[in-house]
């Protein structure tokens, strides 16, 4: 019965996951890409808000990866809000340089801050491709 058991149950891989990433930086979204490649993630990418609410209409990926400031100061919000919404339950990563460029700074570590910003992380740019492929992991749970 035991083997039976391990027969049926699905060992997933990361080529078995697809992340979209959505950033109007064409350098770091091409990094980003390469590296969640190589690792052996599938990838859609986004080089705007607009792009990436086209794609989520569409297509449901397994995890995302947002820009904050694109079109907007606030694109990366508004993307966290409507994947949340078609798609609670896929697993948003908020990456921004934001921090360094302007002082402001963001967490999400109160509730209230959660309610609002609705990303499961929120990664300063610059992060190591080990390090970030470590937060996707830890998020698609493998």
């Amino acid at each position: 019965m035991g083997e039976k058991k391990k027969k049926n149950k699905k060992i997933m891989k990361k080529s078995d996951y697809t992340i979209l990433v959505a950033d109007d930086d064409p350098d770091y979204l091409f990094q980003t890409i390469f590296s969640l490649e190589k690792t052996g993630y599938k990838t859609v990418k986004a080089e705007s808000q607009a792009e990436a609410e086209l794609i989520i209409s569409k297509f449901r990926p397994d995890l995302a990866i947002f820009d904050l400031m694109m079109e907007s100061d606030d694109s990366g919000f508004i993307l966290c809000y409507r994947i949340k919404k078609l798609y609670p339950d896929v697993p948003v990563i908020l990456a921004t340089a934001v921090s360094r460029e302007t002082g402001m700074s963001f967490s999400l570590d109160s509730d209230k801050e959660k309610s609002w910003i609705r990303a499961d992380r929120y990664l300063e740019k610059g992060i190591r491709a080990e390090q970030l492929d470590q937060e996707i992991m830890k998020l698609l749970k493998l």
